[in-house]
């Protein structure tokens, strides 16, 4: 069981990195770092405020409190990054230790329970926490990204209008266990 979760989140994970990524591949260097207006967060804003979510939830996972004195919380919500190398050496840093952590947990560890912010949570409420918190801030970036391109936007699952084309090439094929992020991530 803990296995299979541990599997299954980690693709999770990396599906969501993957849209992200694709997001960020479809729009302009410049445009990373646009804004709706002031009230309203950049890609790379949102990319400034997940790297440093990552870096204090996961380093040190175990054995420390995932809100580390280390954080500038605040400091995420600035235009901070000034450039798409910057933004995505912050954005690979973030998931590298993310995945790391995930890569440590086992059946021996598994039962240890994790603080956030003094608040303790079983692994399985740390990273399910983790999980919905960079999903939301990835459809932003997917959002933001669609918006900037437009009608050149490219579709990150099913094309819009091409459902029922989808669904019938799926039921053509034989029943098998496979997990849904499999045709996505490339």
């Amino acid at each position: 069981m803990i296995d299979n979760y541990l599997t299954s989140i980690k693709k999770q994970l990396e599906f969501a990195k993957s849209l992200g990524e694709k997001s960020i591949d479809q729009v302009q260097p410049a445009e990373l770092f646009w804004q709706y207006n002031e009230q309203s967060n950049s890609i790379a804003i949102i990319v400034n405020h997940l790297h440093g979510n990552m870096m204090s939830r996961w380093t040190d996972f175990l054995t420390s409190d995932g809100e580390k004195d280390f954080r500038n919380r605040d400091q995420e919500f600035e235009q901070d990054i000034k450039t798409k190398s910057e933004l995505l050496e912050k954005w690979n840093e973030g998931w590298g230790c993310v995945f790391k952590a995930i890569d440590s947990l086992n059946k021996e560890n598994f039962s240890t329970l994790v603080y956030i912010r003094n608040q303790g949570h079983t692994i399985t409420e740390a990273i399910n926490r983790q999980v919905g918190h960079y999903s939301y801030h990835i459809g932003q970036i997917v959002f933001i990204a669609k918006m900037i391109q437009g009608e050149r936007w490219k579709s990150l699952s099913i094309p819009k209008g091409q459902s029922k084309i989808y669904n019938a090439e799926k039921f053509t094929l034989k029943k098998d266990k496979t997990h849904f992020t499999d045709e996505f991530i490339k």
